[in-house]
């Protein structure tokens, strides 16, 4: 018998919901700040507005829904995938009020590609967007990355036993510390020291082509959170290709491949665990089918003769493979070039690249490394099991972070979370088609979407449809929480409609 919730259920979920509200927004503050920095009055007070709203909201939520009860599993799910549409609706007033989104809906679609690392942008006039509207589109990827429920975990909800279940609904079920609030502060941590580095990298490649000092540092740490955290926005229409720079281009793949990796991966080398970056099965699952799909891409672009010499073939061939696969979603082509230049076989490779995805527990998106090494392993050995004698036992072991036994669970657990993306893609695709689009077309703008990576074939607009952009709100949605919250909240309203 399904059990209707109770009100108390309602005043949980409520509670833990506006403290979340408010820890968003806080991070308010920091495009306010520049805005002052930078003289900017009207956009100052979008973000005044957007605050007050927040604000008001959370304390609605915090004073209203007030209790000393925890979380059970059921409520942190709901409370997670809520968070996320809250943060898109409230984050997007400000972009809203700019001026340079044709409506709210397209507000809202930008503010969920960033939250989600995906990076699609239906932003008008980029290149005269004002700095604290800008760093505001790159925050959000800074914030989502991590998890937007870890700030609450990081600053608002210490101690509290719950505090895992809202960290499972992000996606995540790896802690690297004993606790789980300090595993959410160690992400942190380990994220602002990888911003400074990365800014600065970025920053000094930025003025030695030619940037002002201001300009280039800016550009340097909106870059940074974009790439780290594998959203593909940036400071300028025409994305990297507007920078003309190698180096500036190498350092951004150190970072994309860096934020596409396991936290848990990051801790063991802080810790000097160096072992792990040649033992671990995501490390090395990446490093195959990297190369695996560039042989595609790079065979389907021979054919064509595109990109004729090696440079810049890694320059354009590479940079997207990498971009694809990293799930970030920069470009050093135009979203047009994927169409009349790559060919139907070079943009099936990156369609394969972005369907598989980063790094379980990392800001990339996707199906992911470990499910994909986890899967092969499974046939690994059921291919044994064919070969060796009947009698033989066979025992299938990985190594991620430590040894573990293959078991039945493990499998069937991948073997559904690929399934669920896989349904995902292909139904986005689908609206796609609906909408006049060819196939090929539509699944890799599709599986852009759900796998939240940002490249584009030229599909997403501020003119599609509204119902495709909401499709793709969905599928950006769903594949960041890997499916698990938004079952949950699935469940939730069942439960509240036929519940007894």
């Amino acid at each position: 018998m399904i059990l209707k919730p109770r009100l108390e259920d309602l005043k949980i979920i409520g509670f833990y919901l506006g403290k979340i509200i408010l820890g968003l927004a806080l991070t308010m503050f920091i495009p306010i700040f520049i805005g002052l920095s930078f003289g900017e009055i009207n956009p100052i007070l979008d973000f005044a507005v957007a605050l007050e709203i927040a604000v008001i909201i959370g304390l609605l939520f915090s004073k209203f829904c007030r209790t000393d009860k925890d979380l059970n599993w059921m409520q942190g799910m709901i409370v997670v995938s809520l968070s996320w549409i809250a943060a898109m609706v409230l984050s997007a007033v400000p972009l809203y009020l700019s001026g340079h989104y044709k409506s709210f809906l397209d507000a809202c679609f930008e503010t969920m590609s960033g939250f989600t690392t995906t990076g699609l942008s239906l932003v008008q006039d980029l290149d005269h967007l004002s700095y604290a509207h800008n760093l505001w589109r790159h925050l959000g990827p800074f914030i989502g990355g991590q998890g937007i429920a870890i700030i609450a975990l990081s600053f608002l909800l210490k101690g509290t036993s719950g505090a895992f279940k809202m960290y499972v609904g992000e996606g995540r079920d790896e802690r690297l510390l004993p606790n789980v609030v300090h595993t959410a502060q160690f992400i942190w941590l380990i994220s602002i020291i990888y911003l400074i580095i990365g800014t600065l990298a970025l920053g000094i490649a930025g003025i030695s082509i030619g940037l002002k000092p201001v300009n280039s540092f800016f550009h340097g740490a909106c870059i940074f959170m974009a790439g780290f955290d594998t959203a593909g926005f940036a400071p300028q229409s025409q994305n990297i290709l507007y920078y003309h720079s190698l180096i500036f281009e190498i350092i951004t793949i150190v970072i994309m491949i860096i934020g596409s990796l396991n936290f848990n991966f990051h801790y063991q080398l802080w810790m000097g665990n160096r072992k792990e970056t040649f033992k671990n099965i995501e490390s090395r699952t990446f490093f195959i089918s990297s190369m695996l799909t560039f042989l595609i891409v790079a065979i389907g672009l021979n054919q064509l003769g595109v990109y004729p010499q090696a440079i810049v073939l890694f320059r354009k061939g590479f940079f997207q493979l990498i971009s694809a696969h990293t799930t970030t979603g920069y470009m050093t082509v135009y979203a047009q070039q994927f169409i009349t230049d790559w060919g139907n076989l070079a943009l099936f490779g990156l369609i394969c690249a972005m369907a598989l995805g980063g790094c379980i527990c990392s800001t990339a998106g996707g199906i992911k490394m470990l499910r994909v090494g986890v899967i092969c392993k499974a046939l690994k050995e059921d291919l044994k099991r064919i070969i060796m004698p009947e009698k033989a036992i066979i025992i299938e072991k990985f190594h991620h972070i430590k040894e573990i036994f293959l078991e039945d669970k493990i499998v069937r657990s991948a073997l559904t979370i690929t399934l669920a993306y896989i349904v995902l893609y292909g139904l986005g695709a689908l609206v796609g088609m609906f909408y006049g689009h060819p196939f090929l077309e539509s699944l890799f703008e599709s599986t852009s979407a759900a796998a939240n990576v940002g490249l584009s074939c030229g599909i997403t607009s501020a003119a599609m449809p509204a119902a495709l952009k909401i499709t793709y709100i969905i599928q950006m949605w769903a594949g960041r929480l890997e499916f698990m919250s938004v079952f949950a909240i699935i469940g939730f309203l069942m439960a509240a409609i036929k519940g007894k």
